[in-house]
């Protein structure tokens, strides 16, 4: 039997060997309300669901959480791209190009 050290609640990947801490962390203050936010503006939209509020005041308060959460990814994208990605760069990889790529991509189309 084998035992993990790695504890439940934290993310392990194939990179851990090259990874350096986030570049959020000069941001994740702000990060962090950004989503305590966004959060709170969900609890609000199940609110108004559960009160049978108007289809249209729903779908209005569903735009905004969406924008905001939006602007959440664009917070940690810029991050990622200043520090993880120049990073890289600078090493001479592309990896983490392709990883922003692929981030973006999922953004743009969602």
């Amino acid at each position: 039997m084998t035992t993990s050290t790695t504890p439940p609640t934290e993310h392990r990947s194939d990179e851990d060997s090259h990874h350096h801490p986030p570049g959020y962390l000069g941001d994740k203050a702000k990060v962090l309300a950004r989503l305590r936010r966004v959060e709170g503006q969900v609890r609000g939209l199940q609110r108004m669901v559960d009160e049978d509020t108007y289809c249209i005041d729903v779908l209005t308060q569903v735009s905004a959480a969406t924008k905001a959460l939006e602007n959440v990814a664009l917070l940690l994208l810029d991050d990622h791209v200043r520090h993880c990605v120049a990073d890289d760069v600078r090493s001479g990889s592309t990896e983490k190009v392709d990883e922003a790529m692929q981030a973006i991509t999922r953004l743009v189309k969602s």
